[in-house]
C-alpha cells in the first residue's frame, strides 16, 4: 500500500498514467542522488581500485536516469518541448530561453 510519504494525493483517485508519471520521476531522483552519493564516494576514496568501482557505479546509475528521463520525455509533450529547446545545444542556456519564447 502507498504511503503518504510517496503520494500526496489519494493514491485511489489517480490514474494508472498519472501513477507511472510520478514513479518515473521519483526513479529519476533516486537515480540521480545515486549518483551524487557515489561522485562523493569517487573522491573521498585513496583506493584506487575502490576508485575505479564507484566511478563505475556512478556512471551505471547516470545511465539509468537517462533512462528514466527520455521515459518522461516520451510521455509527456512538455518534458519533450523543453528537452528539444536545451538539451544538446551549444552557448549561453538563458539566452536560448530566451529565443525560444520570442
Amino acid at each position: 500500500m502507498a504511503t503518504s510519504a510517496e503520494w500526496h494525493e489519494d493514491y485511489h483517485k489517480m490514474s494508472e498514467e498519472v501513477l507511472n508519471f510520478s514513479r518515473a520521476l521519483k526513479s529519476l531522483q533516486e537515480e540521480l542522488e545515486a549518483v551524487d552519493w557515489y561522485n562523493q564516494r569517487v573522491q573521498a576514496t585513496s583506493d584506487d581500485q575502490l576508485k575505479r568501482i564507484l566511478a563505475h557505479n556512478r556512471d551505471e546509475e547516470i545511465e539509468h536516469a537517462m533512462m528514466a528521463l527520455e521515459y518522461l520525455r516520451r510521455i509527456n509533450p512538455v518534458f519533450d518541448k523543453h528537452m528539444r529547446t536545451y538539451l544538446f545545444t551549444e552557448g549561453d542556456i538563458l539566452e536560448i530561453e530566451e529565443k525560444a519564447e520570442d
